[in-house]
């Protein structure tokens, strides 16, 4: 599990890391001489007689020439009290420099992983659940960091703690040492014995239950007009129900479970302290008072010392399966994705698609087998045949979305790979059958990517006047500043196409790619668009297009049509 842990921490993090536990070893340190503080006040309390008589406070009386007992006294408290309080203050800051490393992690884990996951490409995308990679983003790295490291943290930082402190008292009294390792070893025993295997049994039902529910609620909202229309909801709600109820079940058991390290301690603090006061009976004296003393705060610094190692311990087995997830993402490099390059590749002769086979990673044959096409600068060509001949999976690897197995595109004889693929990305628009729209306003999705500050107004308006817009966005009341609701759920389904076409537009974009984009429409809407796409060409016999249609009504204005065939090797 260590190896585990330090691989999913980026190489960035490990050197600053270990400064931040050179701060645990001081806070550690610190915590133990504030401990170490109360002994002088301790010992004034129990045997204030024979002050004189120790050693060490008869030195610091005569160092500051004190002449009265009770000044002395006092002096003592006031000094205590006053390191006590600098000493917090000085934790607190080392604290911040902890806090601040973890969330720091965090953010970068998160980020990481976000960008990991996105850069594995579009199979990766549609083979995964998209609930479950989200929970992973937003919630997993969260719990990693809450859950394991500040756990860990916790861990060392006790631990070392109990160690000053049970060294000190093994000097002062090895057998008041003998009688701490007698209580606590055996109580923490118990505990890590009963609880270690129900913990990773708890956080790992947790996790999948939280998995399941997280996807019962996406998919209930996603699919709203299914669900109501086939009254479904019901059975849909059972689910999320189900998952519920092994939620909460975990939650008590795991709410129980973190009582008991309080239980434990204090129950190993009582029955030290009855064994000293039993030995007391038989060895009396002030040794033995001290001694009583010096085991009583040592045993209160003990028990909350023991109970956070033990509720520490506990939220490490609980979480541990966030190590699991993170470290399947940590192999990637920690090489965290910069802004891409804005330049494009303008299309000035063909694309050529030469001997191109494709097939998916969980394919027994090829979708698509020894393809070749052109398609010239300034045509207009349409994709048909029947559904699963492999049309989408053609554009997807025009698009750059796909790696062919076999053969490859070129643009302009130069093969669409490594730095070419970004700049021929930036030179192309692709409206698709759904288009993809944000929870935010008509200009927003208009300029995808663009903060609203950096937007080209004028070139906005111009793609809305293009996309056959400008009447919709007039009458509306806030214009192109109007929300249009998740996944555009406020627009008609012409009015979603036509922002697409307005968005591959303000790219400059001088190919255009078409994928169903029309299929889901009335016949009134589709012929709509399409005439709005031939006054596009029409206006710019440069422009490029490229449409995958079922219709033969969606590829009239084409130049000319390439038919796919099914393949079956």
């Amino acid at each position: 599990m260590k190896l585990k842990i330090l691989d999913i921490i980026p190489k960035t993090f490990r050197l600053r890391g270990v400064g931040v536990s050179l701060t645990i070893f001081v806070r550690a340190l610190l915590n133990f001489v504030g401990l170490a503080a109360l002994l002088p006040v301790l010992y004034l309390i129990l045997d204030a007689e024979n002050l004189h008589s120790n050693t060490i406070l008869q030195s610091i009386y005569d160092l500051f020439g004190f002449s009265s007992d009770s000044n002395f006294v006092i002096a003592v408290a006031v000094a205590v009290v006053l390191f006590i309080i600098v000493k917090n203050l000085i934790n607190l800051l080392l604290y911040r420099v902890e806090r601040d490393y973890i969330y720091a992690l965090y953010r970068h884990l998160s980020r990481r992983l976000f960008i990991g996951y996105f850069e594995q490409g579009l199979q990766f995308i549609k083979k995964e659940n998209s609930a479950v990679l989200s929970r992973n983003v937003n919630v997993v790295c969260y719990t990693f960091i809450t859950g394991v490291l500040r756990p860990l943290a916790t861990l060392a930082s006790e631990a070392l703690l109990l160690v000053m402190i049970f060294l000190s008292i093994a000097i002062y009294s090895p057998v008041g040492a003998l009688l701490a390792v007698a209580v606590f070893i055996p109580v923490a025993w118990l505990y890590f014995s009963l609880m270690r295997y129900r913990l990773d049994r708890y956080g790992n039902v947790e996790n999948e239950a939280q998995r399941r529910k997280y996807r019962d609620v996406i998919e209930s909202f996603r699919g709203y007009a299914d669900i109501e229309i086939n009254n479904a909801f019901e059975h849909r709600l059972s689910l999320f129900d189900r998952e519920l109820d092994t939620i909460v079940e975990v939650g008590r058991k795991n709410a129980t479970i973190s009582m008991l390290p309080q239980n434990f301690t204090e129950t190993g603090l009582a029955v030290g302290m009855a064994l000293l006061l039993c030995i007391g009976t038989i060895w009396s004296g002030a040794d033995m008072k001290i001694l009583f003393g010096v085991f009583a705060i040592a045993g209160l610094r003990l028990l909350p010392s023991a109970r956070n190692i033990m509720g520490a311990w506990s939220a490490l087995r609980y979480n541990r399966y966030t190590i699991d997830i993170l470290s399947e993402s940590s192999a990637e490099s920690d090489k965290i994705a910069e802004q891409g390059s804005t330049e494009q590749l303008t299309l000035s002769g063909s694309i050529e698609v030469r001997n191109l086979s494709f097939r998916f990673d969980n394919g027994t044959h090829d979708t698509l087998h020894n393809l070749s096409l052109s398609i010239h600068k300034g045509e207009k060509v349409g994709i048909n045949g029947e559904s699963g001949v492999g049309k989408t999976t053609l554009l997807n690897i025009l698009l750059g979305l796909y790696t062919p197995t076999e053969g490859g595109v070129y643009i302009d004889g130069v093969k669409l790979e490594g730095d070419i693929l970004r700049k021929w990305q930036n030179s192309i628009g692709y409206v698709s059958q759904s288009t993809f729209l944000t929870d935010s306003t008509i200009l927003s999705n208009i300029a995808l990517g663009c903060d609203e500050k950096d937007v080209d107004m004028a070139q906005v308006e111009r793609c809305i006047e293009a996309a056959s817009l400008s009447e919709f966005v007039a009458s509306l009341p806030k214009g192109i500043h109007t929300r249009i609701g998740e996944c555009g759920a406020l627009l008609s389904g012409g009015q979603r196409q036509r922002i697409g076409i307005a968005r591959a537009l303000y790219k400059r974009a001088d190919i255009l790619f078409f994928d169903e984009a029309t299929s889901s429409l009335d016949n009134a809407t589709e012929q709509s668009i399409n005439r709005a796409i031939e006054e596009l060409s029409a206006s710019n016999k440069d422009l490029t297009i490229v449409v995958v249609a079922h219709r033969d009504s969606s590829l009239d204005y084409c130049d000319r049509i390439v038919t796919l065939e099914k393949t079956n090797i």
